[in-house]
């Protein structure tokens, strides 16, 4: 081999590594559980996660690790991340890598706050939501979007939006942030199921549901919207706990309800929305079982008589509250 030959070869391979090491370093910003066997075997679902307070970026890998592990999805999930260090980093309010993954996804979960994306990150999720494809949001994706820039073409998505009103959690999902209802931190919150959908497939199993944050306040639902389980406040933070007297349960507020959403294509998409889904509220295996059901649901597969829900590994949330997220986590350190 000539001198050249070598150093073509030298060059080529260089040229290769980096490529691999620039490809290996994206993917560490994001964990992929690659589902095998179940009904749910060629389907992707893609988790958004990016919230200040409720550790979504704990809850949503355990939720993709049950889906894929019980159930055969495919499920990415992605973080809000620290460009500095490549570590999660809940309260970052402008990075959130690979959002391109939404281009081949069948469903979107979103389980943001207040989020500032540039506009290469956020173009994916609009475009997934005029696409016609089924959509689920988590407690505080009621509020996902805060734009500072006006002249951005997303600000229109922001919680406060005037046009259209109350930004992309009202238009899609169908409401904005409101209000706490139930006192937070104080008292916690039951599911009770709503007679008129008793038998509406995504409460099929969860008499239980429960969770140790509060009820939201929703107002704006439209009247096709179908409530399916209401909103119970209780005077204490166990599931135990007595329902509050008075007016906050008289008449109580929705928690978790579908919607269908006609986007800007004139694509009509099902989605589901409920207040809950903090880290803490995923130890109740009603709450659990809700979420599973709603993925079935929203792709139209048939859902399980009683899901499995059995949590995958060590599962021990941080308590919610801003600034308490686990300093240092990497997305690789949420694989199996």
């Amino acid at each position: 081999m000539t001198n050249t030959s070598i150093l073509l070869t030298l060059v080529m391979f260089v040229a290769l590594a980096c490529v691999i090491v620039r490809d290996a370093a994206a993917d560490d910003q994001w964990v992929v559980y690659e589902g095998k066997e179940g009904p749910g075997h060629g389907k992707h679902i893609v988790f958004v996660t990016g919230d200040d307070e409720y550790r979504s970026e704990e809850a949503m890998p355990q939720l993709a690790k049950i889906l894929a592990t019980r159930y055969g999805f495919k499920c990415t999930v992605l973080f809000a991340i620290d460009p500095k260090d490549g570590t999660i980093k809940p309260d970052h309010q402008t990075n959130i890598p690979g959002t391109e993954a939404l281009n081949d996804a069948d469903l979107m979960v979103l389980f943001l706050r207040f989020r500032d994306l540039p506009d290469e990150q956020m173009k994916p999720i609009v475009d997934f939501a005029n696409s016609g494809k089924p959509m689920m949001g988590l407690r505080t994706a009621t509020h996902s979007f805060n734009y500072k820039n006006q002249d951005s073409p997303y600000a229109k998505y922001s919680w406060g939006s005037k046009d259209p009103v109350g930004g992309f959690g009202q238009l899609v999902l169908g409401d904005t942030w409101i209000s706490h209802h139930g006192h937070h931190g104080q008292e916690s919150t039951r599911g009770v199921i709503n007679d008129k959908h008793a038998d509406h497939p995504i409460v099929q199993g969860c008499e239980d549901v429960w969770g140790p944050t509060d009820v939201y306040g929703v107002v704006h639902l439209k009247p096709d919207d179908e409530i399916l389980l209401w909103g119970q406040v209780l005077a204490g933070m166990t599931s135990g706990d007595k329902p509050v007297a008075g007016a906050k349960n008289n008449p109580m507020m929705p928690l978790a309800w579908t919607r269908n959403y006609k986007g800007e294509t004139g694509n009509t998409s099902r989605v589901f929305c409920t207040t809950m889904g903090a880290a803490t509220d995923l130890v109740s295996e009603g709450t659990r079982r809700l979420l599973v059901n709603a993925c079935f649901w929203g792709l139209e597969l048939n859902v399980p008589g009683k899901a499995n829900v059995e949590l995958v590994g060590e599962y021990n949330p941080t308590p919610f509250g801003f600034g308490k997220y686990v300093k240092g986590v990497k997305p690789e350190d949420h694989k199996l």
